[in-house]
């Protein structure tokens, strides 16, 4: 099943994961955030997986940094790179919510990794079961 957010969309992918795609060129920002866990709180109500596929170029602004993946039933999150910017992006955002302590593994889109990540998320999510 495919979801339209006002940023992009979330596809709901079988045994509990989410992959989200941001738009090209946006700017994330709280409120998005917000649109985003909402619709993430409404669907998963036990833990999942999260696969967050960076295709596109974006943003966060520094609110929405503070902010993002605190939904406590996140039990893996997988990030698909397909640029060195989106590399060093997702290490800076992990770097400011280390506190959270998240799951997280980082995957090159260009050597299978939407595939190696849904595989990955799988067998942490398969751990909690």
């Amino acid at each position: 099943m495919l979801y339209r957010l006002s940023f992009g969309f979330i596809k709901k992918l079988p045994e509990n994961i989410a992959e989200v795609i941001v738009n090209n060129n946006i700017n994330f920002t709280l409120e998005m955030v917000e649109e985003y866990e909402l619709f993430l709180e409404k669907n998963y109500k036990d833990s999942f997986g999260l696969l967050v596929n960076k295709i596109n170029n974006y943003t966060y602004t520094p609110e929405a940094q503070l902010c993002i993946g605190s939904l406590s039933n996140i039990a893996a999150l997988a990030v698909v790179h397909y640029h060195p910017f989106d590399v060093r992006q997702t290490q800076e955002l992990t770097n400011v919510r280390q506190v959270d302590q998240w799951n997280i593994k980082a995957f090159d889109g260009y050597k299978f990794g939407r595939e190696s990540a849904i595989n990955w998320l799988k067998l942490e999510l398969s751990f909690i079961r």
